[in-house]
């Protein structure tokens, strides 16, 4: 391969006729003198031609993304750049091939672009040129190569299972896609590998990773793409601890690897009731502080009715205090608050502050001396912090508490800069009541393994069952998540009954995987990786598609290549597919 990298080259070659390839990043004349910014995948090399050139009408003609071939003389610079890794040379140029010219581009070429973000997906093959873009990928590559070589280094075997599969809904909606062949018959793009991880365990695999591409027919935001890709994990005979302690050192890897950081282990652990009642999340952002306060037991002989209400109601008053920003929130900053809090169904937001050794503002007036005094041995309330309070049915009054918490240090630039926390909350409920459909819920999916303890409650005390689950959590985001599994027969079947799942219903969906457990199954656990959350992470980004070659837009589209788009009917035909608007 002829091609070498432009930022291969330094001070030590100057004399060295070298052949580069790359495309014009800028061109300037000089008082004669032509100096071109040739940049390839590495970087920038500055290329340089003089008036008395052959080839200097040549130069004088390119343009901007043209792509050349150049020959020339390695030179040590007069003016050394060092903001560019090959700034202290430049090449003299004695040949171009234009290899092929460009026309006007739609937006510059450069790190910082004002171009709308629909340009940039329209163009995406130009925005990849820019550093931004460009580099978060080669990230992306670095830790799927740091990920491969850790589990490669521990005896996992890579499995890719099937793309085309049953549709067997669960949670998201499935993409389905007929078949030609199987008239009125539809295969459905995996939301994950889960069965088949879980498969490849009955046949004895023991240690199995994937790079997998999933895909999930929901609501698009920042951090959610129709298609994903997760590195999926399982393994036999495992507990918690041993896939929690893989996964730590899978993460300690790729830290060092990506971005020379040092991450301590083990991660901090905590119960998802505890998180949900310290931070009204199950995903909690522990680079700050700001905990959540349960205060109910003060106001337990309360005469301020909305307290009283959520108590007689068994519902939750918490509290949060925020420090010394007592004087920065005004009153139109607490109406925005208000607004926001009942975005998660709270019916509002009351708040006290302590002002020159005092409790005002707020609901104080509506509150005893005594409850006043309470509050502040209880929250350790100091001059001119601020205390929100959220009362409401317990869901309620932890979500909504719990995001003004993040919304806060946001605002006020609380959250510590260039740190990574890492967490583990375990132990998820393994139901969820779903107020859509009236019933309860699998929390993770049908297959989590219940506490030993709770199998007996499956269909007895649903709200009150627990899971050997566990989510791993960076910096406020779910980056992986994962369960021992169910492996005995009659706890699955106790399992699906428990969802509302027939028998008849069970075996039409998960036939084929119930058989499998009559067959010897392992005890066998596992997690996932979120990738793309994960990448976003390493390079600081909140938008899922800057680390994405080929992302689609919120509207599940692709502005580059216009998908989804129309077929003809001769296709559609084919498949037996007929759309509403033909008829």
């Amino acid at each position: 391969m002829k091609k070498s990298n432009n930022t291969q080259y330094n001070i030590k070659d100057v004399g060295k006729t070298v052949e580069l390839y790359g495309w014009i990043q800028k061109k300037r004349n000089l008082g004669g003198l032509i100096f071109i910014d040739l940049r390839d995948r590495s970087g920038i090399i500055q290329l340089v031609v003089r008036p008395e050139s052959s080839i200097y009408n040549q130069a004088t003609s390119l343009k901007n993304e043209a792509v050349i071939k150049a020959t020339g003389e390695i030179l040590e610079r007069e003016r050394k750049n060092d903001n560019l890794e090959t700034g202290e040379i430049e090449v003299l140029l004695k040949e171009i091939e234009i290899i092929n010219q460009s026309i006007d581009l739609p937006f510059e070429i450069s790190t910082e672009t004002t171009a709308l973000e629909e340009t940039r997906l329209k163009y995406r093959y130009l925005d990849i040129r820019r550093d931004p873009i460009k580099n978060r990928l080669i990230t992306r590559h670095k830790t799927i190569t740091a990920i491969r070589n850790y589990l490669n280094d521990l005896d996992f075997i890579e499995v890719e299972t099937p793309i085309l599969c049953k549709s067997t809904p669960e949670g998201a909606r499935d993409y389905l896609v007929p078949s030609r062949v199987n008239k009125n018959k539809f295969y459905a793009l995996p939301q994950s590998p889960q069965l088949f991880k879980q498969l490849l365990m009955i046949g004895g695999m023991e240690k199995y990773y994937q790079v997998a591409r999933c895909f999930r027919d929901e609501d698009l935001r920042a951090d959610r793409q129709p298609e994903f890709t997760q590195v999926d994990m399982e393994m036999s005979f495992v507990d918690e601890e041993d896939v929690m302690t893989i996964t730590e050192n899978l993460m300690k890897k790729v830290f060092k690897d990506v971005k020379n950081i040092d991450i301590k282990t083990p991660f901090i652990r905590m119960k998802y009731d505890d998180a949900m009642m310290k931070y009204g999340s199950d995903k909690p952002d522990m680079r700050f502080g700001m905990e959540l306060n349960n205060v109910s037991d003060i106001f337990t002989n309360t005469n301020f009715e909305v307290f009283k209400n959520t108590l007689n109601s068994n519902g939750l008053i918490l509290a949060m205090k925020t420090e010394e920003k007592a004087e920065k929130i005004s009153r139109k900053k607490m109406d925005e608050y208000t607004d926001f809090v009942k975005r998660y169904k709270a019916h509002g937001l009351a708040f006290i502050k302590m002002i020159d050794n005092e409790i005002t503002g707020g609901i104080s007036k509506l509150l005893t001396e005594k409850e006043k005094e309470s509050l502040i041995k209880e929250l350790n309330i100091s001059n001119n912090d601020i205390v929100f309070f959220v009362s409401d049915i317990k869901k309620v009054a932890q979500t909504s508490l719990g995001s003004l918490r993040l919304k806060v240090a946001q605002d006020f630039d609380l959250i510590e800069k260039d740190t990574y926390r890492f967490l583990w909350v375990t132990d998820f409920p393994v139901f969820e009541w779903s107020d859509e459909e009236e019933r309860y819920m699998a929390c993770h999916h049908p297959f989590t393994a219940p506490k030993d303890s709770d199998i007996d409650k499956l269909l007895t005390d649903k709200a009150n069952c627990y899971a050997k689950a566990y989510d791993v959590v960076l910096n406020g985001y779910e980056v992986g998540g994962g369960s021992i599994r169910i492996h005995q027969a009659d706890v699955q079947k106790k399992m699906f009954e428990s969802l509302g799942l027939k028998e008849e219903e069970a075996q039409e969906k998960f036939g084929f995987f119930i058989e499998a457990f009559k067959y010897g199954a392992p005890s066998h656990g596992g997690l996932a990786i979120g990738l793309e959350r994960l990448i976003m992470i390493l390079t600081d980004t909140t938008n899922i598609r800057d680390v994405i070659a080929f992302p689609k837009t919120a509207s599940a589209s692709c502005l580059m290549s216009d998908a989804p788009n129309y077929v003809d009917k001769k296709q559609l035909e084919e498949l037996n597919v007929m759309l509403k608007n033909d008829n």
